[in-house]
């Protein structure tokens, strides 16, 4: 027998394991602890599989993007194509990736006790991970995809990156999963906006102890209740916070969309809702799409309009505070500084 070709000497001398679990593991633990690998430094490593198994494997973990692809410079000075985690290897789930690929594509395939429902149902769904509570609300996967497996699609794509998905399209995620469909799609972005609404009422509810007392305190007050605004929002909204006798929020409203204007920001509209409040004072809101919060001159002259009206009701307008990404600005601080 030839001594030149250890890889060949190997499989041909090693028994097959034909446990698929244990085959999965016998794959996928060395590539868990390798930085950069190929398929044959994996296949050289694994005793009992064959080098169309790890093919195999790696072909699956790239379609779904748990693996991509690193060029790089070898000592012949040739270009030598590696492999390389697309997220931290400690988020891939094992276990349950390993189950996918026994028990078929569906998730009604899988054990009872380990679908995503009954995990949320037997352990809360703050123990689910992001893949599970995405599943449940994509409901139904597609030939060759289960929720489960379009759940991982979509939480590896954005393990980085979760506050970017409220604003993606149904083609982008489709594009990452062929399950979401556009039931899907409305399911997400259903459960994203609930999420946030409970968030806001759980803040709000805390809010009694809040005092807008300053320009620091308005802006941080308008930062965190108007993330979404700031962040997510491609056009401008103008909103008023109103506030009782010792400046304490009551609620909010939002006045109009669209460009800030004068003509169109009119008093009537902004202090309909502060009377209904019994608002002693108003917190003006609105945000900029272009990230910066610098005011215009619109800006200046729809507040100086506002506070002469509100002089006019009773109503003090104690500050207007600009939101751009995750900035904010006082616009009573700003014209004191310039």
């Amino acid at each position: 027998m030839s001594e030149s070709n250890p890889v060949k000497r190997k499989a041909s001398g090693a028994s097959l394991v034909k446990d698929p679990r244990q085959r999965f593991r016998l794959i996928l633990e060395p590539m868990r602890l390798a930085d950069l690998f190929t398929a044959d430094t994996i296949y050289e490593g694994c005793e009992g599989v064959t080098k169309q198994a790890v093919h195999g494997v790696i072909r699956q973990l790239r379609s779904e993007g748990w693996l991509v692809e690193q060029r790089q410079i070898g000592p012949d000075e040739r270009e030598v194509k590696l492999l390389r985690w697309n997220n931290s290897p400690d988020r891939f789930p094992l276990d349950a990736w390993i189950d996918n690929q026994i028990c078929g594509t569906q998730i009604t395939a899988s054990p009872v006790e380990e679908r995503p429902r009954e995990r949320l149902h037997r352990l809360g769904p703050q123990q689910l991970r992001t893949a599970e509570l995405l599943a449940i609300l994509i409901r139904t996967g597609r030939k060759g995809e289960s929720a489960l497996q379009a759940g991982d699609r979509l939480a590896n794509r954005f393990a980085e990156s979760l506050d970017k998905l409220p604003t993606a399209s149904q083609s982008e995620l489709k594009e990452i999963s062929i399950a979401v469909s556009e039931p899907a799609y409305c399911q997400i972005m259903a459960g994203v906006e609930l999420g946030r609404r409970v968030a806001r009422e759980i803040q709000r509810r805390g809010e009694d102890r809040i005092r807008i007392v300053s320009a620091d305190t308005a802006v941080e007050y308008c930062r965190q209740l108007f993330l979404r605004l700031a962040i997510d929002s491609r056009q401008e909204e103008f909103h008023i916070v109103t506030l009782d006798t010792k400046y304490q929020p009551i609620a909010n409203h939002r006045i109009t969309v669209g460009t800030l204007d004068a003509s169109l920001v009119h008093p009537r509209e902004v202090f309909r809702p502060a009377i209904r409040d019994a608002a002693a004072a108003v917190l003006l809101v609105h945000n900029h799409p272009s990230g910066d919060p610098t005011p215009s001159s619109e800006d200046r002259q729809v507040t100086r309009q506002l506070e002469s009206a509100g002089k006019i009701v009773g109503i003090t307008v104690l500050d207007h505070v600009i939101v751009a990404d995750e900035t904010g600005l006082s616009l009573k601080q700003w014209e004191n500084d310039h």
